[in-house]
Parts: structure tokens; C-alpha cells; sequence
């Protein structure tokens, strides 16, 4: 019997970007590669791919692009890749890269730790990233993080939020990202600004960021979607966290997501082979499994279809 929830929404996985940004192993270019296709392979149709980000600020993205230039047109279809300025579009651009996420913060001084200028700065900067995005017929998003709480400024109002969104500099952004980045929201705070932004901004498709870090990133996430949210990023075995955010910890679980929406194409057959490579994935980088429905997944109670049979256990090897 299925139990979707409705209304749906789609997965973003964020893994390769958001979930790598903390860890204190990297991923070699051809793990990357096969995370990806692994991922589409079980139905994952949406994938943060990496980041622009400096390499020496963030070493785990410093193969990008090599794994951009390796992925067929068809998978970088399904791929997003974070972008600052325009520079980074167009940089992208060229290893053939058409989705970006364009990045800034709605508190300025987060902007400045994170990409070191000011909310206004980049989004002076944002009309000319999406005429480098267009010139490859592609798609840019606009992501705003901090949309909640900022590490250093504290709440966030909803109004410094809706004032970016209705921004006509925005113009040409197919997506809007509302980010908990440090994933202090309430699910009642999730519903009321997404909803917000939903009825008093421009029609665009709403993404929700969430993150875990106070044990609301599923409740959070089912809020967004309930209340207007298309698309949901989450990262397996809920990894991730961000480096220039005090007090940010993991992604909300890929894997936690998916059993509480329960897609037409998720089967117990394929969600046992995303835990599966989430273990492989995690335990390669020595980070522990967050996810609870991944911990579900390994239980004794065999009745339920969810579980995955004996047999299939994690090597010590991963």
C-alpha cells in the first residue's frame, strides 16, 4: 500500500555540495562521479552537484568541475552547481554546467563571512550571472540563505526576506531557495514564510533548505512542502553543515525525507539500496550516519517491508 504525502514534492540531494563541506576526508573526482550516477540510477532526480567555492576555503569542492566535465549532458540535466558571483557562472558555464544556485545571504553579515560582500553587493551582481546563465540557455536560481536565523545577527525578519524575492533584479530566476541554514526554524515559521513567499512574490518554483541541527529538519521539510514548497534538498545520512556558519550542523536526511514523502518511485527495494550507499558513502569518510529512518532500515523488525533483509549489513569496510 503507498502513503504518499501530499502534497508531493521532489528531493534535491545535496550531498556532493552542502554535505561535503564539512568533512574532514574528500571524495575523489571518479567517487563523485559514480555517487552521482548512483543516485539517478535509484530515481534521484535532482542533485547538488558541488560548488564554485574557493578550494582553499573549501577543499572538499575543489573537483568540481572535473566531475562536471566527466558527467554526460543528459545527467548534468539533473545537476545544480552553487554560484556567488557571475564570474562562477560563467566559469561553469564552460564545463557545461546550465543549472546554478545562486547564493547570498538575506543577512548582511553572513553575506560577508560567507562570500565576503554585502547582500547588496551581490545582488547588484545577480542580473549579470543570469545573463551568463541564458547565454547557455540555462537555469539560475536565486538562493537565499539565512532566511531564518542568521549566527550572528540572530531572527531574521520575513519582510528582509520577501523585500530580496520581490527584487526586480531577481528577474530571469526560475526557483527561489529559502534556506534554514542553521536549522533553528519551526515548522510553523517554515509554513508561514514559505506561504508568504508563495502568495506575495513572484511565480517561481519555492525550494526549501533545511538542516537538522535542533531535530526539526523532517517536520520542517513537511511543512515547506505543505505549504507550497516543489522541491526539498536533503543529504544522505543527513552529513553536512556549513563552514562559515557557527552553530550550522547536517542536512536534513535524504533518507528521512524520502521515507516521510514516499515518492512513486521510491520502492523498499530501491530505499535499501540508498541506505546502502549512504553507509558505503559515510563510513569512507569516517562521518557518522544521522539518519533515522537509515538506523530503521537496519532493525530487527522484519514484518515491516521498509527493513532491509539479513544479509545485506555494511562491511567493516564500508
Amino acid at each position: 500500500m503507498s502513503y504518499n504525502f501530499t502534497p508531493a514534492a521532489t528531493l534535491r540531494d545535496v550531498t556532493l555540495r552542502d554535505g561535503l563541506q564539512l568533512t574532514g576526508k574528500l571524495l575523489s573526482t571518479e567517487e563523485k562521479i559514480a555517487t552521482v550516477r548512483e543516485l539517478l540510477r535509484l530515481g534521484v532526480q535532482e542533485i547538488e552537484l558541488g560548488s564554485m567555492a574557493r578550494a582553499d576555503l573549501v577543499p572538499p569542492m575543489a573537483n568540481t568541475l572535473e566531475v562536471a566535465e566527466a558527467l554526460t549532458p543528459q545527467e548534468l540535466a539533473h545537476c545544480w552547481i552553487w554560484v556567488a558571483t557571475p564570474g562562477h557562472v560563467a566559469k561553469a558555464a564552460k564545463a557545461g554546467i546550465t543549472n546554478f544556485q545562486y547564493c547570498l545571504s538575506v543577512s548582511d553579515a553572513h553575506n560577508q563571512a560567507n562570500i565576503s560582500r554585502s547582500t547588496e553587493e551581490s545582488m547588484a551582481a545577480l542580473p549579470e550571472a543570469v545573463r551568463y546563465a541564458q547565454a547557455v540557455n540555462g537555469r539560475i536560481q536565486l538562493c537565499l540563505a539565512t532566511s531564518f536565523t542568521c549566527p550572528f545577527d540572530g531572527q531574521v525578519p520575513e519582510s528582509k526576506v520577501l523585500q530580496i524575492a520581490n527584487d526586480p533584479r531577481a528577474e530571469g530566476t526560475c526557483d527561489i531557495v529559502i534556506c534554514d541554514t542553521l536549522g533553528q526554524a519551526v515548522p510553523a515559521q517554515v509554513a508561514s514564510l514559505i506561504a508568504n513567499v508563495r502568495e506575495n512574490a513572484p511565480q517561481r518554483r519555492i525550494v526549501f533548505h533545511g538542516h537538522d541541527t535542533w531535530g526539526l529538519g523532517v517536520a520542517n521539510t513537511l511543512a515547506a512542502i505543505a505549504a507550497g514548497a516543489e522541491v526539498v534538498d536533503g543529504a544522505l545520512g543527513g552529513l553536512g553543515g556549513c563552514p562559515f556558519a557557527p552553530g550550522a550542523s547536517g542536512n536534513t536526511s535524504s533518507e528521512d525525507i524520502l521515507f516521510a514523502t514516499r515518492p512513486d518511485w521510491l520502492t523498499p527495494e530501491r530505499f535499501g539500496e540508498l541506505v546502502q550507499l549512504s553507509e558505503r558513502l559515510l563510513t569512507q569518510l569516517g562521518e557518522p550516519n544521522r539518519s533515522k529512518s537509515a538506523q530503521g532500515a537496519r532493525s530487527k523488525a522484519k514484518a515491516f517491508e521498509w527493513v532491509i533483509p539479513t544479509g545485506t549489513e555494511p562491511s567493516a569496510a564500508g
